[in-house]
């Protein structure tokens, strides 16, 4: 039997924020088919599979630690919801897609500047322009002292980074373009999306990157993979048509081709990640089929991808001073 595609569907709490994962497959599929990096991931977050799989896959799955999913516990939205009715502990559906409500002068001005501040670093721009305008968002620049100290370049010693362009050189330009890209989705106070979008970006942007680097791409265009991933969901975080958003940044031509129009490689690829969000088995395997990728090998690059998020989305709290719910 030919493996069919698996997916997870990452789960909210009664708050908007990431708690759980859940398992999807087609009826017919078999335990062994399921990749093994499956066990890893209820040590990081709740994870559940709904009714309907095999036995033989619910019995491998429940020896991984998943659970069967609580139909009655779970509610499906497609707008942000302000009430959830009692003994719903979970919330699905792409209610984080929804336009954003009228964002705060402050909230908005942070996002609007740390997208200027892609543009800077894409741009190749000078340390010194980089470092006057994070002087303008004391928020953006103290994560960033706080994200280089933590992670220990400081090469050993008890020397703290204390300047910004002392830490723009040591964290160095490509982790500075991925930590601000993850910083545009990271939570605002007001909107109740930001979590999940943050998750979700997360996802198809890692996704995006190993099937760059399983095709055969080089790391320039892996790096394109990764930023179409990134960016393609801007225009639903501004609430403004994706082109618009896209205008001032000076990207390359095959990701902007890959998010406006869904051309070439990188567009085939995102469309293969958008298609996994909709549990679209038949349009996957029609789209890896065509990039010559191996279903099975895909279903491996789907929980990697997931296991990174939650890396993510747990080091972006604690830069913001917040935390995972588990």
């Amino acid at each position: 039997m030919n493996t069919p595609p698996v997916f997870l569907q990452l789960l909210a709490d009664r708050a908007g924020k990431p708690a759980a994962l859940a398992f999807c497959a087609p009826a017919d599929a078999t335990a062994a088919q399921l990749p093994s990096l499956l066990a890893d991931l209820p040590g990081q977050l709740p994870c559940y599979y709904r009714v309907g799989v095999s036995p033989d896959m619910a019995e491998a799955l429940d020896n991984a630690r998943w659970q069967p999913l609580p139909v009655d516990a779970v509610l499906c939205a497609d707008a942000p919801f302000a009430h959830v009715p009692p003994g719903v502990k979970l919330v699905e559906g792409d209610w984080p897609l929804a336009p954003p409500a009228s964002a705060g002068g402050k909230h908005a001005a942070s996002r609007a500047l740390a997208l200027q501040l892609v543009q800077l670093v894409s741009c190749d721009a000078d340390t010194h322009e980089i470092e006057a305008l994070l002087r303008r968002d004391p928020t953006l620049s103290y994560q960033l002292l706080r994200l280089v100290n933590s992670l220990g370049m400081t090469g050993g010693t008890a020397r703290k980074i204390t300047s910004f362009s002392q830490a723009i050189l040591i964290l160095g330009r490509h982790q500075l373009r991925r930590w601000l890209n993850l910083m545009l989705f990271a939570a605002r106070e007001g909107d109740v999306r930001s979590a999940m979008l943050l998750a979700r970006v997360s996802v198809r942007a890692r996704l995006m990157e190993l099937l760059a680097r399983a095709t055969g791409l080089d790391k320039h265009n892996q790096e394109g993979a990764f930023m179409t991933g990134m960016f393609s969901l801007l225009g639903v975080l501004f609430g403004s048509p994706l082109q618009d958003v896209l205008a001032p940044l000076a990207i390359g031509d095959a990701v902007q081709r890959a998010l406006l129009v869904g051309d070439g490689e990188l567009g085939a690829l995102l469309a293969i990640v958008c298609a996994a969000e909709r549990c679209d088995g038949a349009s996957v395997g029609v789209g890896l089929g065509a990039a010559g990728l191996d279903v099975a090998d895909f279903n491996g690059m789907v929980v990697d991808a997931h296991l990174w998020m939650l890396g993510v989305i747990s080091d972006i709290g604690q830069e913001t001073g917040g935390k995972r719910d588990a």
